[in-house]
């Protein structure tokens, strides 16, 4: 089996390829867009940007030099969207719009409870948004990193194989940055941001004495609660002076019940209380635990989570069906997971004890009924 990615050559010294991290970012509160939908969209939209109003950036930090940051960006009209669409900044105080409408994203919510020391503090919002995840990527070098960008409503998310998705209202939409040295433990950072939602939604129920909304990991980068999915994550990254510029973006399911599941429409179900998840104290709270997660990641491994990431995924112990094209013929073996190699993709052993590294193969990646299909086998050694 083959994972679809493309990290650069780290550098010379570095003893192995290392492959970009490509990951998963296709939130199942979207609306999927076939490619000719797609390329009539982007030709429309191309032929019309000139009349079309400018997407609508607001800026602001948690400091007084993150707020800085903020006038510098607006001033030097630094901040450019890919295809050159227009984009106009504003600072917060000039957003002339009330933000607690019940749409729009709360923003001094979110900063009151934020405690991180890096991830968040930068925000960029925008209520109607192509993409959180170009903003980042295609601004990386203007951006502090661990800069977040937020959208109400997205109508070109990204997602894996270049897939377009539409995002309504409903749908906690983000992406933000942040930056590693070391290659090889780049393509973990998607585990270590799964993990961190699924805890920070954990933290929420056990706070506000709310009944455990179950979220859990499907390998490699979906969220599903009752079998569902609720959200996905996607992150890209570039190499550049040594550095992997790395940008994670997210969708989650919070308050959108179609096509799918969201998690306020199963907290109606399971409790009386009134109480609904806001897309701001998950995005703080998420922030919150990431912070911690990732530090742990970074000076200890990615042991450190292993045991808990385990606890929170659906294929420990799972009967695996792979399928090894052998010539003409196709092979078909079954293998149990394990858990992860050191490079992050599936362990699993075969009835003959023979220890195996599963790949998922772009989109075809699938798990359902327990087994999972692919196109070929690695053997792990």
């Amino acid at each position: 089996m083959l994972l679809r990615s493309s990290l650069e050559k780290a550098s010379s010294f570095l003893h192995q390829r290392v492959r970009e991290a490509i990951f998963s970012y296709k939130t199942n509160c979207n609306f999927r867009r076939r490619s000719a939908a797609t390329s009539a969209m982007d030709s429309s939209s191309s032929s019309s940007s000139s009349s079309s109003p400018p997407c609508k950036l607001v800026l602001c930090g948690k400091s007084s030099a993150e707020n800085e940051i903020a006038e510098s960006l607006k001033n030097n009209n630094t901040l450019k969207l890919p295809d050159n669409d227009a984009v106009s900044v504003l600072l917060q105080s000039e957003w002339d719009k009330p933000l607690d409408d019940g749409d729009s994203f709360r923003i001094d919510s979110f900063m009151n409870s934020l405690s991180t020391n890096r991830f968040g503090r930068f925000l960029l919002w925008s209520p109607l948004l192509t993409s959180t995840h170009d903003v980042v990527s295609h601004n990386f070098g203007e951006l502090p990193v661990g800069a977040v960008c937020v959208a109400d409503v997205q109508y070109k998310g990204r997602g894996r194989s270049k897939n377009v998705w539409q995002s309504p209202k409903g749908c906690l939409l983000f992406s933000f940055t942040l930056q590693m040295e070391d290659g090889r433990v780049v393509p973990l950072v998607q585990y270590v941001v799964s993990l961190a939602v699924t805890e920070a939604i954990k933290d929420i129920c056990d706070k506000n004495g709310l009944p455990y909304v179950d979220v859990k990991i499907k390998w490699p980068n979906d969220l599903y609660l009752n079998n569902l999915k609720v959200g996905g994550i996607l992150c890209t990254s570039t190499y550049k002076s040594k550095k992997f510029n790395i940008s994670a973006g997210i969708g989650l399911n919070v308050d959108n019940e179609k096509p799918t599941i969201c998690l306020n429409g199963l907290l109606r179900e399971l409790s009386v209380v009134a109480y609904q998840f806001e897309r701001e104290d998950i995005l703080a709270s998420f922030f919150n635990k990431f912070e911690i997660f990732y530090d742990l990641f970074m000076d200890q491994g990615f042991q450190s989570l292993e045991e808990l990431y385990y606890k929170t995924w659906l294929h420990s112990g799972q009967r695996v069906i792979v399928q090894e094209k052998n010539e003409d013929q196709v092979v078909e073996n079954v293998v149990t997971v394990q858990g992860l190699t050191s490079s992050g993709y599936l362990l699993a052993i075969g009835d003959d004890n023979q220890m195996c590294e599963l790949h998922p193969d772009g989109n075809r990646f699938f798990c359902a009924w327990a087994f999972m299909f692919s196109t070929g086998k690695r053997i792990y050694r």
